[in-house]
């Protein structure tokens, strides 16, 4: 009859079996560290283009706004509020 030996494991074996278990499990946690860094960055830089998006749109509305204000109607209007008048004869032109 042979008696089937139970084999066990060295002190080295057993030191590199834990060692790799320890390296996997470090690996798997960085990896998820990572990923979840990586999550949240993209939370922000979405928010970030968000207000940028709200500042370009607000910037264009401030624009018009000038434009309005610059128009030669416009001038026209609030110089006939203040009693003044618009002659063209006094306008010069620089080239």
């Amino acid at each position: 009859m042979k008696k089937n030996k139970k084999r066990f494991l060295s002190a080295f074996e057993s030191f590199i079996y834990k060692l790799c278990i320890l390296a996997i499990t470090c690996l798997i946690l960085g990896i998820v560290f990572f990923e979840t860094t990586l999550a949240q960055k993209n939370v922000e830089i979405q928010k970030l283009e968000h207000d940028v998006e709200k500042i370009k749109i607000r910037n264009e509305s401030l624009n018009m706004k000038i434009d309005e204000l610059i128009s030669l109607d416009n001038i026209k209007e609030i110089s006939n509020q203040y009693g003044l008048t618009y002659r063209s004869e006094n306008i010069k032109t620089i080239d």
